[in-house]
């Protein structure tokens, strides 16, 4: 019998627990505590709670006696209580606020983190080596598609030939339909245990002072290794075909299009990542899924979930205090509490309402919707982010600080992308459904119905023309503010959304 090892609930998978690479050992006892801490500093997503803390207790269920599963106040309180002051392995844990946590503690050893494709120092020596320090993407995709020869071709070309088939996956959806008719994903099924989280909740909402936001409906998301097998072999067998066109289209009929929903499951650590990639890959080698689809997936998991996790780490703790583009603005009431009722934008309404009752939308509604609108209302990034962490089943600080601040607000300055992700209603008629039957038309920029993305878009241009005009990428839209010969109506228009919902 060896010392125990503690297991947040981010790491719930069979490989956090693998004695490979100094692990714990197979018979190491196991420790997990829910800490009611947690809720208290955050108004999370009740969905969010709910699927966190099943899994943790479907977790322990599964482990029986090797585990110690306690619940308290705090995390401190907990490991007291459940080894004193022995010995305690861990995995480097997810975020700063946990690592410093355990840390702190002498009886502490931190292993090695798992749940991802890279160490930490593999990224560094790749960054430090990159010319002029650009950290880019697609340069980094490339990177970790040769190191784990994922889609590789012969020697050191991609399979088929590209390393980048968002050519073929960026279609509108299909004109005069609702849905894109994929099959439906996996729908786990709730238990006894998801009867106690319900029940625990609304004791703490009404005893405890714990508040939430949104809505807890139907578990959506795999609360469990097996519910997570099922729900990869699920989109991979059946939903990974049709997912590459379509990926960056919107519907409001059809919320989830062929996206995988894994999402949440590999950030508790249900999947491995390369587990997942490779389910991926295979299907394509097995010829069930085409090269288009495969890559614009792989790209998703081992691309841009990677970077994200790396550049957490590697950009410091200094980095969530950027606000390269001094944006200050408090978020609204109506978002902070997903009031899709007090907004009349169809896009905005429909997006919001999907978050109230799921906690999830897939990337582009998050970016293009969502991010879009509050980087053009100039709210402040830290509570974007902070919003976007606490709303979305999937979110945790290592997730959204660099999708949120660097990418969709554009609060870094451009350490991780090229240009600021803004645009006017063209960009999401031309990629949705969510402009037909609204209030507002997205080709308007005065007048009652001028469509608070095209007007938001010039503003943000005329706020921000120095640094766009600079960037060969965003140039266009100061030459196009150039030519607007009714661009004080315009940003009169677009000043009443400072005061009320769209």
């Amino acid at each position: 019998m060896t010392g125990p090892h503690w297991l947040f609930g981010d790491q719930l998978g069979p490989h956090f627990l693998a004695p490979r690479d100094g692990g714990p050992a197979r018979d190491a006892p196991v420790v997990m505590i829910e800490a009611r801490s947690v809720f208290r500093r955050r108004r999370f997503h009740r969905a969010k709670a709910h699927v966190v803390l099943s899994a943790m207790r479907h977790r322990a269920a599964e482990l029986g006696d090797r585990v110690r599963h306690v619940r308290t106040e705090t995390y401190r309180e907990g490991l007291r209580e459940a080894v004193g002051d022995d010995a305690v392995t861990v995995h480097h844990p997810t975020s700063r606020a946990a690592l410093r946590l355990v840390r702190s503690l002498e009886q502490i050893s931190v292993l090695p983190a798992r749940g991802f494709l890279l160490p930490h120092g593999a990224f560094r020596a790749w960054a430090e080596g990159r010319d002029g320090g650009r950290l880019r993407h697609e340069d980094f995709y490339r990177w970790v598609r040769r190191e784990l020869d994922l889609l590789m071709g012969d020697g050191d070309t991609p399979a088929g030939g590209r390393w980048n088939h968002d050519h073929a996956n960026r279609e509108p959806p299909p004109r005069g339909k609702r849905t894109l008719s994929a099959p439906r994903p996996y729908q786990p099924r709730e238990d006894d245990i998801d009867e106690q989280v319900r029940a625990d909740l609304d004791r703490w909402e009404r005893e405890d002072g714990i508040r939430f936001v949104g809505r807890d409906g139907p578990r959506l998301f795999p609360a469990t290794r097996r519910e997570a097998l099922a729900a990869l072999r699920r989109f991979t067998e059946h939903r990974l075909a049709g997912f590459g066109p379509h990926e960056d289209a919107m519907l409001a009929g059809d919320p989830v299009l062929s996206h995988s929903l894994l999402s949440s499951s590999l950030n508790l650590g249900l999947l491995d990542p390369l587990e997942v990639v490779t389910a991926a890959e295979d299907a394509w080698r097995a010829g069930r899924a085409p090269l288009n689809s495969v890559e614009g997936f792989v790209r998703q998991v081992a691309g841009w979930r990677e970077f994200v996790w790396q550049l957490y780490w590697y950009f410091g703790e200094e980095y969530r205090h950027r606000n390269a583009l001094r944006h200050h603005a408090p978020l609204p009431d109506w978002f902070r509490e997903l009031d899709a009722h007090a907004v009349t934008a169809r896009c905005l309404a429909t997006i919001l309402a999907q978050v109230r009752d799921t906690g999830w939308t897939h990337h582009i509604p998050r970016l293009m919707v969502l991010g879009n609108y509050a980087l053009q209302r100039g709210w402040d990034p830290r509570a974007v982010t902070d919003w976007f962490h606490r709303c979305f089943v999937d979110g945790y600080d290592w997730v959204m600080l660099p999708n949120v601040t660097g990418m969709s607000q554009y609060a870094d300055g451009g350490l991780m992308t090229t240009k600021p992700y803004t645009s006017a209603g063209a960009y999401i008629h031309r990629m949705s459904d969510l402009c037909d039957g609204c209030a507002y038309r997205p080709g308007d920029r005065t007048g009652e119905r001028a469509c608070p993305y095209t007007t938001g878009y010039w503003a943000f241009a005329r706020r921000h023309r120095a640094l766009l005009a600079g960037n060969r990428r965003t140039s266009r839209a100061v030459q196009g503010l150039d030519r607007l010969g009714d661009l004080d109506e315009v940003l009169a228009a677009d000043r009443r959304w400072d005061r009320q919902p769209p």
